[in-house]
């Protein structure tokens, strides 16, 4: 059986296949995110996020070219802005500010590579209706959330107190997560490395 390598540092991607019983391993890679994002400027946001997600998947995949290596990007927009992962609390607090009222869409992107090439891809989209945020309100969400949203593109955790940023969503709660597991399990399945 090919082994599974998840090149992804992200702690909710790894409960994910964790919990849905895949064996894999996590070894995250370092890629340059904002010089391919710059180098991409004006492209469809959906592929940026597969690019960044195939990025990540051939670098895994070039160390270990037998494996079965996945990449994954999740990217927000709100107005028509691509927004990063905050730099710090006051960041984290402008980042809420714009997106308070606003419909924030989020692409999860997956790649899988094997030899260097990528065999498989999928995007998941979910769209998050922000409620109204008030700047206390977004004080008192960062005095409980930072710094563990820090690592999180949108300033959230669905899982967490982040639900509460929200007064509507539609789409998968996986894709939300940072993974859109249930497309991943099902072409897994058919490659022989998860039970059916």
């Amino acid at each position: 059986m090919r082994q599974l390598i998840l090149a992804s540092a992200s702690a909710s991607r790894r409960d994910m296949l964790e919990g849905a019983g895949v064996d894999f391993i996590a070894r995250p890679v370092h890629a340059d995110e904002a010089a391919l994002k710059a180098a991409m400027a004006g492209a469809p946001v959906r592929d940026i996020a597969d690019a960044l997600a195939e990025m990540k998947a051939r670098k895994a995949s070039l160390g270990e070219p037998a494996a079965l290596c996945l990449g994954v990007d999740s990217i927000i927009v709100v107005d028509g802005k691509i927004y990063d992962k905050p730099t710090s609390r006051a960041d984290a607090a402008a980042h809420l500010a714009a997106f308070s009222g606003q419909v924030m869409t989020l692409m999860s992107a997956i790649v899988a590579c094997e030899g260097g090439q990528p065999i498989w891809r999928h995007i998941g989209i979910a769209k998050l209706h922000v409620r109204t945020l008030s700047s206390a309100a977004i004080d008192a969400y960062l005095d409980v959330e930072w710094p563990a949203i820090s690592g999180c593109v949108g300033c959230f955790r669905i899982e967490g107190r982040g639900v509460n940023l929200f007064d509507k969503i539609a789409g998968d709660y996986f894709t939300i997560l940072g993974m859109p597991l249930l497309e991943l399990l099902r072409w897994l399945r058919a490659q022989g490395l998860v039970q059916p």
